[in-house]
């Protein structure tokens, strides 16, 4: 049997001294940038320091009150829905990208929900594995800033609209109600007056935001066959929701905008000549169901999808799709935390407001 290979040896300050030809005290001086040593000193252990491949330990940095060099991401959505979401594979490369350049790093967990969420924070605070949180998924009722304002700890929450009641937290957001109204008018102008908004998880504030603008266009219109359903985010949900409207009927979860259900149907309800989904997988999921059903696209239902991606661009018909640079709307947010560390202000930044790109799946209404 081939011996047990030993661990590398990690370079250490007193390796640099040796090597640097000066104390160790010098070292932690030049390394730390503290005053006590020339600034020659200072070069020449900098490079020594480079050469051997010399990195600050985390256990150390925690014991000094310098931080633990690390920033916090939690997720409390079904894990079985996130291998498919090119939505947060996207936000977090570009989140990554910016930690790089700081070489910090990044501790990622995925709980059932809101209040495991929470004890996370807790812990994390408490056993200081963190100096900060990116939090994702604003709620309507979100306990989450109130937590982190008690905490102290520096978060920035992306997808939220500024508050005034969380001074401390900073918040990167997007215009959704204005991207929502931007559909509505393609839709409108296509003749489109049924229209049925497969929407995300209830409760989250984009959700609701997406649903009320939906609600509001519609009563300017005097659309009265508008209406939304929420769901997990899950292709098997967006085609399961996708057969129900197109067949007729009303599921558990269904919000109208405009109209009224009675005894599970929407008041004078028909088929829907045209359908919004909240993310791309749905989307996809819905026009294979669509066509599974006998209906064309655009032929007979136009299709929307909230996200673009490559997606979008692999299925016929190419899908009408809204488009952001999600990558860079993770750098946004990885600056502001960064920002805050650092010492900054808490800050509201909106980033630009998705365009809608027409593709083949959106056409005249021909109802």
């Amino acid at each position: 049997m081939p011996a047990k290979r030993s661990p590398a040896r990690r370079p250490t300050m007193k390796d640099i001294a040796q090597r640097a030809g000066v104390s160790e005290s010098a070292v932690s001086f030049a390394l730390n940038d503290r005053p006590g040593v020339s600034e020659i000193t200072r070069d020449r252990v900098r490079r020594v320091a480079e050469q051997l491949g010399w990195r600050p330990s985390t256990a150390a940095r925690q014991l000094s009150g310098e931080g633990a060099a690390t920033v916090g991401l939690v997720l409390a959505r079904p894990a079985d829905t996130l291998g498919v979401d090119s939505f947060f594979l996207q936000l977090i490369s570009g989140i990554q990208e910016v930690l790089a350049e700081r070489h910090l790093g990044l501790l990622f967990q995925v709980v059932e929900d809101v209040d495991d969420e929470c004890a996370v924070y807790r812990r994390w605070w408490a056993e200081h594995r963190v100096d900060g949180v990116l939090v994702v998924d604003p709620r309507t009722d979100d306990a989450r800033p109130d937590l982190l304002d008690e905490l102290g700890l520096p978060a920035v929450v992306i997808g939220g609209a500024p508050d005034a009641r969380h001074p401390g937290l900073s918040t990167v957001w997007a215009d959704d109600a204005g991207a929502m109204a931007a559909v509505v008018d393609e839709l409108s102008a296509l003749g489109h007056r049924r229209i049925v908004h497969i929407a995300g998880l209830p409760g989250l504030a984009h959700t609701e935001r997406r649903i009320r603008t939906l609600r509001a266009e519609a009563d300017r219109r005097g659309l009265a066959e508008v209406r939304s359903v929420t769901t997990d985010y899950s292709d098997a949900e967006g085609a399961a929701v996708t057969r129900r409207v197109l067949q007729g009927g009303v599921l558990e979860g269904e919000i109208p905008a405009g109209g009224m259900v009675e005894d599970g149907v929407v008041e004078g309800g028909s088929r829907p000549t045209a359908l919004i989904y909240d993310n791309d997988v749905m989307a996809v999921a819905g026009v294979a169901a669509a066509t599974e059903l006998g209906f064309s696209v655009p032929g007979d239902v136009s299709v929307v999808a909230w996200e673009d991606s490559a997606l979008c661009r692999m299925v016929k018909p190419w899908l009408s799709a809204l488009s952001r640079d999600t990558v860079e709307f993770g750098r946004t947010a990885a600056k502001e935390l960064t920002s805050l560390l650092d010492g900054g202000p808490a800050r509201a930044v909106r980033v630009p407001v998705p365009r809608l790109i027409s593709r083949e799946s959106t056409g005249p209404c021909r109802a």
